[in-house]
């Protein structure tokens, strides 16, 4: 026999030896996997306890990678978050005013169309036109979410969110009142409140503005009503002329601030003072 038979009949018996030893540790381990998945399910239906232990672990532990898995790695996704929406999704009134808004306070109509649906939606259930809880909020902050006046109202509607942060508990917290949904539906509430209180939408409003006890509000019912006007005949399917306004803080005539409203009146005693925290 050569020396070359020689070598590949000895490359045959080792790769043989190998192939068969590590058929019998493959069949070992499968048989050892088999006693082992049969011990665990006994012990799993003797133990009931023990099963809903591994249950629950196991369905932790599948969300943690869920999370890791579906979890962007270049930044967070706040799609899902962002207060917006298509407004050709909206009925088609609340469409015309959510484009019209859009056009004068040059607002995105994404997000101004969630706020008409919320207005629409939570004027609903509190019995108030929308119309008018746009025109609140158009007057207020001009559709700035992040709007505070120099007494401290701020968001969309102007809460004073010192005077009722408890209201905002249920949204978070006191941060709350940069959330333009969570600020809405807080302002919406201290509105409601005011209309019932003063007995009527006009006593109402200068409640809301600080300025229930004094005569003069400064043009901010005024200004509302005007505004409201506009957005009724807007949702009725009237053209109405638009001159556009920028996006800016509230405005002195627009605050809770009645000193700085109305320059004319004599300084805020602690009566009127407290009346102006009302809002």
């Amino acid at each position: 026999m050569t020396a070359s038979k020689k070598i590949t009949q000895g490359l045959r018996i080792f790769a043989s030896d190998i192939a068969q030893g590590f058929f019998e540790i493959t069949h070992n381990s499968f048989a050892l996997i088999g006693l082992a998945v049969i011990f665990i399910v006994i012990a799993l239906t003797a133990r009931p306890e023990l099963r809903q232990v591994g249950e629950v672990k196991l369905f932790s532990w599948l969300q943690t990678r869920h999370g890791a898995i579906t979890e962007p790695t270049d930044g967070i996704d706040v799609s899902d978050r962002a207060t917006a929406s298509d407004p050709q999704d909206l009925p088609k009134q609340q469409a015309a005013v959510a484009f019209w808004l859009s056009k004068k306070y040059r607002v995105a109509p994404e997000p101004l169309s969630s706020l008409v649906a919320e207005a629409y939606d939570i004027g609903i259930r509190t019995k108030l036109d929308p119309t008018l809880i746009l025109a609140v909020m158009a007057v207020e902050s001009g559709f700035n979410p992040f709007a505070q006046s120099s007494v401290g109202a701020q968001g969309l509607m102007q809460v004073m969110t010192q005077v009722h942060s408890d209201k905002y508990q249920s949204f978070g917290g006191k941060f709350a009142a940069f959330d333009p949904l969570a600020n809405l539906r807080v302002g919406v509430k201290v509105l409601q409140d005011c209309i019932r209180s003063a007995g009527s939408v006009e006593g109402g409003l200068k409640s809301y503005v600080g300025a229930a006890n004094i005569e003069d509000d400064g043009g901010y019912t005024a200004k509302v009503m005007a505004e409201h006007a506009k957005l009724q005949a807007v949702a009725r399917g009237r053209e109405v002329r638009v001159l556009t306004t920028r996006s800016r803080p509230p405005a002195a005539a627009t605050t809770t601030n009645v000193e700085a409203a109305v320059p004319e009146i004599p300084a805020i005693t602690p009566d009127k003072a407290a009346t102006v925290a009302l809002k």
